[in-house]
């Protein structure tokens, strides 16, 4: 699998600012997220589940909440986007991702608070997202959703993805593209930091 090396995680963290011009922390979710996590699915309508699960749930089943905690495992990781609101910190959005390293390609799917979506969070993430697949050496980035989640394909259309069918599912559409970026051209400071130096990133045998 891919087991990432860093010595401490937290400094991987990324402060991003957002349309509305407050700021967000974009962090690996922990194993004392669990709860937080959980509540922060079952708090999105029921349309913002559906598209992000492919299909009507209530919650997070406990088999894929156990698999987000744990960071690398099947080459797999969770991110949790937090912001400061009433002195204590909620989470706004989450991200899974996939790293391929055999092709290359870089696998990723978000969801955003209801509440919060409007103010720039999506974009933020989603970019925060290709500064990972740059830094762990992806070649190409992809997700795939609902045709009907129209939130998502215009998220995806603005950022240059390009469009076409997921195979074997004709309820899904596939949105890709490749990532061009060299290490030194990585916006985010602590995946650039991570190109730069590829023994914090290795391959686990």
């Amino acid at each position: 699998m891919l087991a990432l090396t860093f010595q401490d995680v937290a400094r991987h963290a990324d402060v991003l600012r957002v349309r509305s011009g407050q700021s967000i922390t974009v962090r690996f979710v922990e194993p004392k997220d669990a709860a937080a996590l959980q509540d922060y699915f079952r708090g999105l309508s029921s349309r913002s589940r559906y598209n992000r699960f492919l299909g009507a749930l209530s919650e997070l089943p406990r088999t894929e909440l156990e698999k987000s905690l744990h960071i690398g495992e099947d080459n797999r990781f969770t991110v949790i986007a937090l912001i400061k609101a009433d002195g204590a910190e909620a989470i706004v959005g989450e991200a899974r991702y996939a790293i391929e390293p055999e092709s290359g390609r870089f696998e990723f799917g978000l969801s955003v608070d209801d509440r919060w979506q409007g103010h720039g969070i999506g974009p933020a993430l989603l970019s925060n997202l290709q500064c990972r697949a740059a830094a762990l050496g992806a070649q190409r980035i992809f997700g795939d959703t609902l045709r009907s989640n129209e939130s998502m394909i215009k998220l995806a259309r603005k950022a240059g993805y390009a469009f076409g069918p997921t195979p074997n599912d004709w309820k899904l559409v596939r949105f890709e593209k490749p990532i061009v970026l060299a290490p030194d051209e990585i916006p985010c400071a602590s995946w650039r930091l991570a190109a730069s130096h590829p023994a914090a990133v290795a391959l686990a045998h």
